[in-house]
């Protein structure tokens, strides 16, 4: 395979990532028409969510482990297989107990097969350009809310939710089952170089990895930072529809935040390349706090598409510079497992979201408190980054190898 290969691995990573995630983010457009078909709570299908980001956050390390051992075409074809599968099931969900455990748990541990691995997956194929490489695949997530949402929208309405729900399913044995077969290990791999973790060539100890500064400031900040953003954005649509804005409009709210975040991860990820990944990460983190707050303040359409701009292009623009930062802290023999521990710990900060954002409706009505809270805990996740130790760069050191 030639070097130019490693495009291909970006494209399928973005592929996925988008299905995958798309898929399981579109829960925030069928709750409206679940709650009405069922009856079940707002706060009972968001839960779903809730189940999502634990099991994902789990599955994450788990299967960026797995990626490091076995290799991460593997994965992605389990997790291929198991998203359509999780999804034909909900879509049979006769209880919200089904439901949430189909949805919940089935589609999240699928969704973890996919984000950590081909992320970790890309830091290796490349050396130059790897905060671009990864904000890429990483804007798969991007475009999700540009394509499934609104063809789940569509399909809601042509068909109700549950063929809705079946059509994705069966949509994303299609699209990534063959996806998977694609990815492949990077024929050359360069050994343990530029932290004090792996010196020598030697496999970095995990356990020390997990107790270091870098860690932990890596996990917290990445934590909060989707702790912030997590239910503003599954809530975003039931909010704008509060707010006098027509369901479809509302949808396409979601769709310009995704629009905007793919173009902030190619603009963070390029910065980060050029000035480095800590003071982008910082000053993301403070315009995504603001963004939050602001919105207390809209209530119109164009309002709303002006602040998802800066909201979209926020965090979507933050969220590939972790891997960069796992990347350089802890050298690539390594990277799935502790990008998927990071991960893990981002994925239980964001459960909170969702799930206290339907408390706070079905309790209050409105959704104010939803957004001062989110953008004080936004603000947290700033001050934690500014803590980011400085990554000892050293010699690389070639170690030539041909890898299945």
């Amino acid at each position: 395979m030639s070097v130019s290969y490693r495009w291909v691995i970006v494209a399928v990573g973005a592929l996925m990532t988008c299905v995958a995630l798309g898929a399981m983010f579109s829960l925030a457009i069928f709750q409206e028409p679940i709650a009405t078909a069922t009856g079940w709570s707002h706060v009972g299908i968001a839960s779903a969510m809730t189940l999502n980001f634990i099991v994902m956050g789990f599955g994450g390390f788990f299967w960026g482990a797995a990626s490091d051992r076995f290799g991460p075409r593997v994965v992605v074809l389990i997790g291929s297989v198991l998203l359509g599968l999780a999804l034909v099931l909900a879509s049979r969900a006769e209880t919200l107990l089904q439901f949430q455990l189909t949805y919940g748990i089935l589609v999240g541990l699928a969704a973890s097969t996919f984000f950590a691995p081909m992320i970790a997956a890309t830091t290796a194929w490349f050396d130059e350009n790897r905060g671009l490489a990864v904000s890429l695949v990483s804007a798969g997530m991007g475009v999700a809310p540009m394509t499934i949402s609104p063809f789940a929208r569509w399909l809601i309405s042509a068909y109700d939710w549950r063929p809705a729900m079946l059509i994705i399913g069966v949509a994303a044995w299609v699209l990534l089952v063959p996806a998977a077969l694609l990815v492949r290990r990077p024929p050359v791999e360069t050994a343990d170089t530029g932290t004090e973790f792996a010196a020598d060539g030697a496999r970095p100890q995990l356990s020390k990895v997990f107790r270091s500064p870098q860690f932990i400031v890596l996990g917290l900040t990445f934590s909060a930072c989707c702790a912030a953003h997590s239910g503003p954005i599954f809530h975003m649509v039931n909010y704008a529809t509060i707010c006098g804005v027509a369901p479809m409009a509302a949808v396409s709210i979601y769709s310009v935040e995704g629009l905007a975040g793919l173009g902030g991860r190619l603009l963070y990820g390029s910065l980060a390349d050029r000035i480095g990944v800590k003071p982008v990460l910082v000053a993301g983190l403070l315009v995504q706090a603001a963004a939050l707050a602001t919105y207390l303040l809209v209530s119109r359409l164009g309002e709303f598409y002006a602040l998802a701009i800066v909201f979209g292009s926020a965090y979507g623009g933050v969220m590939p510079l972790y891997a960069v930062l796992a990347r350089e802290y802890f050298g690539p023999r390594i990277i799935g497992t502790v990008f998927g521990a990071a991960t893990m710990l981002s994925s239980l900060g964001m459960a909170f979201g969702p799930l206290v954002g339907g408390w706070i409706f079905d309790t209050f009505g409105n959704y104010s408190w939803l957004f001062i809270g989110s953008a004080m805990v936004g603000l947290g996740a700033a001050a934690i980054a500014l803590a980011f130790p400085p990554v000892a760069h050293q010699k690389p050191q070639p170690a030539f190898g041909v890898a299945p």
